[in-house]
C-alpha cells in the first residue's frame, strides 16, 4: 500500500479509502505558530463522525496555538484538506494523517495564521510581478546518540562532508528518512552527511545529517518543512537515538543552518537567468530588495538566542549583509548552476537559484517564506533602489567588511530591526499588526542583548542554554 493518496483525493475518496482500506486511526493534523506539527485523534471506524469532520472539521482552543489569539475568543476551527492525505508511516495502528487549515469563527480563513500570511505574500508577488517563487529547503540536523566505544574508523571532526559508512554511522538512518518521505510525498532532491562530528564529555555522540528538498512554490514547501521535520524525529525516535535542528549544538563545531535556494518564475519559466545564462536583472532586484530587508527578516529567519550564536561562531555561516558568486560566507550566494544540456534546463524550472543562507530550522517557514515574498516584490517594484543595493553589496573576492553591515547578533536587535520595518510587512495587511506585536514582543522577551559577552568565557552556562533549545521548534 503506498502511504500518499493521489493529490486529486476528495473528501469522498477518503471517506473510500477508509473504509477500504480499514483505516482504524483519522488524525488532523495542523502546524501552528511554533512551526510544529500537531494531531488530532478520531476513530475512523465511525464512519458518520469521520464524514462529518471531513465535511466541517474540528473546534480547537487557538489561544494554545497562538499567542495572538486571547483566551476569551480563543475557539477556531482545524479544516481537513482531503488532497494532503497520507498514512502514517509510524503508527502502530492503521491510521490516516490529513492536514488541514484554520479557520476563524466565521469560517474564513483565520488572517493570523501563518499560513495565511504566507497565501496573502504570495498573491501581493504575483499580483504586482506576475511572478512566483519557488524554494528548496536544506534541512541540517544532528543525529544524536549514546556515545559508542572506540570506533573502528573514527572520523575527524568538522570533517564529515559527505563522508560514507563506516566512517559516518548513520548513512541507513539517513536514507530510510529519505524513503519515509518519499512515501508520504515529499520529494527529497538528496541527502548526505554533513561536516559535523563530534563526541562530548556526558557520554553522547553527534553527527550531522542534511536532507535537501525538491523545490515547490512557497506554501507547499513551508508545510514540507514542518512535516519532514516531524518525519525525521519519528524515524531517529524509531532507532532510539535523538535528533536536533538548532543551530548550535557546540559553540566549538559546525553549526546547522536551513539554507533557502530560491528561483523566480514567470510564465512557467525561471527567470533568475538571462538568456545568456548570466544572472538576470530581476535576480539582482530580487537580491536587493532581500538584502535591504535582511536585518528584520531575522525576526523570523532566527527566532532564538542560540540562532545569534550560530552566526557569532561562524563556521561558514554568513554575519555580514552581501551577496556573492559562490562564497559561502555572504548571505545571499549565487551557487554553481547545474550543467546541463539546454533541452533539459527548459524542462527543469528551478536549475538556476540563488540561496539565502541566513536562517535556521527553529524559524516559522511560512512567515520566513513570506518575508522573503515581500522583500522580492519590493526589490521588484522599486527596480532602481534594489539595483543599486545589489551592485553596492556584491562581494566577489578581496576584503570588503569594512563597508559591510552585518546581521544582528541578538533577538533584541532583530526586534529594534521589526520594529523600524514593520510598515513594511503591515502593508496591505499581508502581516497582521497583532502578529508583529507579538513577534516583538516574543524576541524581546528574550533579554539576550549581551548573552554573548555573558557567555563567551563561561562554556558550563553557555553549554546549558544550548541544551535548552535543543529540541526547539
Amino acid at each position: 500500500m503506498t502511504q500518499r493518496l493521489p493529490q486529486s483525493t476528495s473528501k469522498e475518496g477518503v471517506l473510500h479509502f477508509i473504509a477500504e482500506n480499514d483505516v482504524k486511526i483519522l488524525n488532523l493534523c495542523h502546524i501552528p505558530q511554533d512551526g510544529r506539527l500537531k494531531t488530532l485523534s478520531f476513530d475512523a471506524t465511525n464512519h458518520g463522525k469521520i464524514n462529518e469532520t471531513l465535511e466541517g472539521g474540528e473546534r480547537v482552543d487557538g489561544s494554545s496555538l497562538f499567542s495572538f489569539l486571547e483566551p476569551g475568543k480563543s475557539d477556531i476551527f482545524i479544516e481537513p484538506r482531503p488532497d494532503t492525505a497520507f498514512i502514517n508511516p509510524f503508527s502502530k495502528t492503521l491510521t490516516l494523517n490529513v492536514l488541514c487549515n484554520y479557520l476563524d469563527a466565521e469560517g474564513n480563513p483565520l488572517q493570523s495564521a501563518p499560513q495565511s500570511v504566507l497565501v496573502r505574500a504570495e498573491k501581493k508577488l504575483l499580483g504586482s510581478s506576475g511572478i512566483t517563487l519557488k524554494a528548496l529547503a536544506e534541512l541540517e540536523f544532528y543525529v544524536i546518540s549514546k556515545r559508542p566505544g572506540e570506533p573502528l574508523f573514527p572520523a575527524n571532526p568538522d570533517s564529515n562532508y559527505h563522508e560514507s559508512s563506516p566512517f559516518t554511522r548513520f548513512e541507513d538512518l539517513r536514507n530510510e528518512i529519505i524513503s519515509t518521505l518519499s512515501g508520504i510525498g515529499i520529494t527529497v532532491k538528496y541527502g548526505h552527511s554533513e561536516v559535523g562530528q563530534l563526541a562530548d564529555d556526558d557520554g553522547e555522540f553527534f553527527e550531522q545529517q542534511e536532507i535537501e528538498l525538491s523545490p515547490q512554490n512557497l506554501t507547499r514547501m513551508a508545510e514540507s518543512v514542518a512535516v519532514s521535520k516531524w518525519a525525521i524525529r519519528n524515524v531517529c525516535a524509531k532507532h532510539e537515538v535523538s535528533v536536533s535542528f538548532a543551530p548550535k549544538i557546540s559553540l566549538e563545531h559546525a553549526g546547522t543552518g536551513m539554507h533557502i535556494h530560491l528561483c523566480a518564475v514567470k510564465g512557467h519559466k525561471n527567470i533568475v537567468a538571462d538568456q545568456h545564462r548570466s544572472l538576470s536583472g530581476e535576480a539582482q532586484k530580487i537580491i536587493g530588495g532581500t538584502l535591504k530587508f535582511a536585518p528584520s527578516l531575522c525576526a523570523f529567519a532566527n527566532p532564538t538566542p542560540v540562532s545569534y550564536m550560530r552566526f557569532i561562531a561562524r563556521k561558514e555561516s554568513p554575519i555580514h549583509i552581501c551577496w556573492s558568486y559562490r562564497n559561502r560566507l555572504a548571505l545571499v550566494r549565487i551557487p554553481l548552476w547545474p550543467r546541463v544540456k539546454e533541452e533539459m534546463r527548459r524542462k527543469s524550472e528551478c536549475g538556476e537559484t540563488f540561496e539565502y543562507r541566513g536562517s535556521d530550522a527553529l524559524a516559522n517557514s511560512y512567515l520566513l517564506f513570506a518575508g522573503l515574498a515581500l522583500a522580492a516584490d519590493y526589490g521588484l517594484t522599486n527596480p532602481q533602489e534594489a539595483l543599486r543595493i545589489s551592485e553596492h553589496l556584491r562581494v566577489d573576492g578581496g576584503d570588503r567588511k569594512q563597508r559591510l553591515k552585518t546581521l544582528p547578533f541578538s533577538c533584541s536587535d532583530s526586534a529594534r530591526n521589526l520594529e523600524r520595518d514593520r510598515q513594511f510587512y503591515e502593508a496591505d495587511n499581508v502581516f497582521p499588526r497583532k502578529l508583529i506585536d507579538k513577534t516583538i514582543e516574543s524576541l524581546k522577551s528574550y533579554e539576550d542583548g549581551n548573552l554573548w559577552q555573558e557567555l563567551k568565557d563561561k562554556p558550563d552556562e553557555a553549554d546549558k542554554m544550548l541544551k535548552q533549545y535543543r529540541h526547539f521548534g
